[in-house]
């Protein structure tokens, strides 16, 4: 069972918390006793996600209601999960991505310094910072690469928050997820594949595993994901820290553990393999276990169980 916090009756505002990660994230911070406010201008998020108990603020991060809403709310902690996210739309447009994840993210954090809050926990990517590497699994030490608009934005927002802690004494935390999937998950993000397998079976239809289907993801489910963020608050530091398994699984073997949890017995289709696609991805998770006393509990073949049982409930 995951250790409850000291925070009782404390403020959090949760951006992007109608979404797949934030609405399970502030389920959980009002379980351990936070008020809560979320800010979500609906485009990725869920208005059935948006718990009733939080105070709902439709606005995206370029809304200039951002600043009132927090002068109203005066939260003690922000976590900012609040994103475009997809990367290869931001390869296409990356002055929309930049005005949303760069500019909004700015926002965000000019709202936090000006109400005086205590800590920001931000929702970082570690499979779109990482791009060319050798080191498996990688360290938040291995030089940041990214390719896409998307990743150069977050990781842009990384330098941010510690300028701000520098100049600003804000405290903050930057979360590079690995490929996070679960319950209410969408066909988006980097752990999209195993939404897109449950959507299409779902449906009735047969998917297509591009390329050979070898190459290898980190997937980590989003209660331990929320379970990172709850650390990482309670952390008495600031910094960089990956949320992940440590272990590569492939996409075959993802396909067949969906395959037998539907009970699917026709196979997947096949399909090229997508230009610039990595070939491995998986992130040390070793810091975070060392720093902020986290680490996974749920064995992909368990939270795929789970995630497909939560998508049989949407039939």
């Amino acid at each position: 069972m995951p250790k409850k916090t000291t925070m009782k009756n404390k403020k959090a505002l949760v951006t992007g918390g109608a979404g797949f990660i934030g609405s399970t994230l502030v389920d959980r911070l009002l379980a351990e006793g936070f008020s809560v406010a979320v800010v979500d201008d609906l485009s990725n998020g869920r208005r059935e996600y948006l718990n009733p108990a939080a105070r709902f603020y439709r606005a995206g991060l370029t809304s200039p209601k951002l600043a009132g809403v927090f002068a109203k709310e005066k939260p003690d902690f922000v976590f900012h999960l609040a994103a475009h996210i997809d990367a290869r739309v931001s390869v296409a447009d990356p002055i929309h991505d930049a005005e949303v994840n760069i500019h909004g993210s700015l926002r965000i954090l000019e709202a936090c310094v000006a109400v005086g809050v205590k800590k920001l926990v931000f929702a970082s990517s570690g499979g779109a910072i990482y791009h060319d590497t050798r080191s498996f699994p990688t360290k938040e030490s291995e030089a940041p690469s990214p390719l896409t608009p998307y990743g150069i934005s977050k990781l842009a927002f990384e330098h941010y928050l510690k300028a701000a802690n520098h100049h600003f004494g804000l405290e903050y935390a930057a979360l590079r997820y690995a490929n996070v999937y679960g319950p209410r998950q969408d066909q988006k993000g980097e752990g999209g594949v195993i939404g897109v397998f449950c959507k299409m079976l779902l449906d009735g239809k047969k998917p297509k595993i591009f390329g050979d289907g070898k190459q290898t993801r980190d997937f980590v489910y989003v209660d331990d994901v929320v379970e990172a963020n709850l650390k990482a608050l309670a952390a008495r530091k600031s910094g960089v820290w990956h949320v992940a398994t440590g272990r590569e699984t492939s996409v075959n073997a993802v396909a067949r553990l969906i395959a037998e949890a539907f009970g699917w017995k026709t196979g997947f289709g096949k399909g090229p393999t997508p230009d610039g696609d990595v070939r491995r991805s998986c992130l040390d998770a070793a810091k975070a276990k060392k720093d902020l006393g986290w680490k996974p509990e749920v064995p992909v073949d368990l939270g795929i169980r789970r995630t497909v049982a939560w998508f049989k409930t949407r039939r």
